[in-house]
């Protein structure tokens, strides 16, 4: 069985109902968190989430990437965010390869180098800070007052804020 035949068994055996008592897509807490896709990470834990509370944008990283910023701008001007979470984490993944070492290995299994930066980081706070700074120069977030960033501790779930 594959990987996706076992969640999609998996949910038909669930318990997942949907979300019909949460009306808007609007978040109740108008928070938008911004982390990693690593699956280490669960962030409803980590922030004692409930469902329809914030948005959640994930990506290789944590980056405050051009796309990261489109789902910002959609969030903070039509759904009504306010505040930003940039969280990235320890032990990360993006730190264990360099940008042109990525490149030249795609470019040599397709032929193709890709147009976009890979954005690998060696030290997680100054990434954390480097993300941080694309949202708040953003013309396109409206709400950059509220941006705040942290740093998760995989090994003991410890949640370290990064000052500016």
């Amino acid at each position: 069985m594959s990987g996706i035949d076992d969640l999609v068994r998996r949910h038909l055996d669930g318990t997942d109902i949907g979300a019909p008592e949460i009306l808007s897509p609007v978040p109740g807490l108008h928070v938008t968190v911004v982390t990693c896709m690593d699956a280490r990470i669960k962030v409803f834990d980590v922030f004692g989430l409930k469902h329809g509370e914030v948005h959640i944008l994930r990506n290789a990283g944590g980056i405050a990437t051009d796309d990261i910023i489109r789902s910002l701008a959609i969030s903070q001007r039509k759904l009504e965010t306010r505040e930003v979470i940039i969280m990235q984490h320890t032990r990360c993944g993006m730190m264990t390869i360099t940008d042109d070492e990525f490149k030249d290995e795609l470019e040599a299994d397709t032929g193709l180098r890709p147009p976009w930066a890979v954005e690998a980081f060696r030290d997680v706070k100054a990434s954390v800070r480097q993300s941080m700074e694309r949202v708040r120069r953003s013309p396109f977030v409206p709400y950059r007052d509220k941006v705040r960033g942290f740093v998760y501790d995989v090994n003991t779930a410890a949640l370290e804020e990064v000052l500016a």
